[in-house]
């Protein structure tokens, strides 16, 4: 694995990234198959130091939408670092949001980055206005010495493979099929964080995280989970919610590790999401919740089976 560099204020240091780099250009939120293929074609880049250029937020939100990222920039990282990727160079897309399309190849990818192979998708654009087009950005890298790689789009179960498409099916509970088109599984790791504990009083004790504002949000029910609790995988049953029936100030992932005994307070184990079991709901006992949380269990198990995972 390489050892992932991120570099935050590039824009405004006096001297350039000091080795030549192949650039992978994009939003990547969530990195899935069609992202992932633009960052591999700059890993493979011989001779090059394998970079992404890449912004902290979703670009829609500097025009005052809400867009809710598929991963978070910790898990981001954790990604790319994964691919092979040395440098990361984070901006917010309000540094460059005016910026010109000459200027953005030119004093951006040319002489900040270093740029010696800059990789794009098909529907890439850039500058201000989104003016800058992948005609525009060839002819002037070539005139610069610089090799532009296109890659086209991925298309799975009949149509591309894009960010919006996989945040309405965790939207919608259908996180099968989510799973499918990242090429993983939608998952988190936050802190530990204390709760209510009345899942102690009814035998099934239940490790509480906070979903952050900026992670799209599942559908709110039941899921079966995978939690990994340092190098162990666990079967989990996830609520994510506003737990109806103690009541929640905000959402939260609520989950039941059946087989684990321990304290996981103050640690981040994370949470990956299997199969959607049921819709969130009220109950009017204590006793009720249980014995629904005991057949859920279950349930998750027969679907982590029929998925082949061995999971305790």
């Amino acid at each position: 694995m390489s050892i992932l560099q991120i570099i935050y204020d590039f824009l405004n240091q006096p001297n350039p990234y000091p080795q030549p780099t192949a650039v992978a250009l994009g939003t990547f939120d969530g990195l899935h198959p069609g992202h992932c293929r633009v960052i591999d074609a700059a890993v493979n880049a011989p001779g090059l130091v394998p970079a992404v250029f890449t912004f902290r937020d979703v670009p829609a939100a500097s025009f005052g939408r809400h867009v809710p990222k598929l991963a978070d920039d910790a898990e981001k990282a954790r990604l790319l670092e994964e691919r092979g990727v040395q440098a990361v160079f984070l901006v917010s897309f309000a540094d460059v949001r005016y910026m010109q399309p000459e200027d953005f190849i030119d004093y951006l990818l040319l002489e900040k980055l270093n740029a010696k192979h800059v990789v794009c998708g098909f529907n890439f654009r850039f500058g201000a206005g989104g003016r800058g087009d992948i005609a525009m950005l060839r002819e002037r890298c070539a005139a610069a010495g610089v090799t532009v790689e296109v890659v086209p789009p991925f298309e799975l179960e009949g149509a591309p493979v894009s960010s919006s498409r996989i945040r309405a099916c965790i939207e919608a509970g259908r996180v099968e099929e989510a799973n499918r088109l990242l090429g993983r599984r939608f998952g988190y790791a936050y802190e530990v964080i204390h709760g209510r504990q009345l899942g102690r009083t009814i035998g099934v004790p239940t490790i509480n995280q906070r979903m952050p504002e900026e992670l799209v949000v599942p559908k709110f029910g039941v899921y079966a989970t995978v939690v990994t609790c340092g190098d162990t995988e666990y079967l989990g049953v996830t609520n994510i919610g506003v737990k109806p029936t103690v009541g929640s100030d905000y959402v939260v992932s609520e989950t039941w590790i059946p087989s684990f005994n321990g304290d996981l307070y103050g640690t981040s184990p994370r949470v990956e999401l299997l199969s959607f079991i049921r819709p969130e709901r009220k109950f009017a006992r204590l006793e009720e919740l249980q014995q629904e949380i005991l057949e859920n269990e279950k349930q998750a198990r027969k679907i982590a089976l029929q998925m082949g995972l061995a999971v305790l």
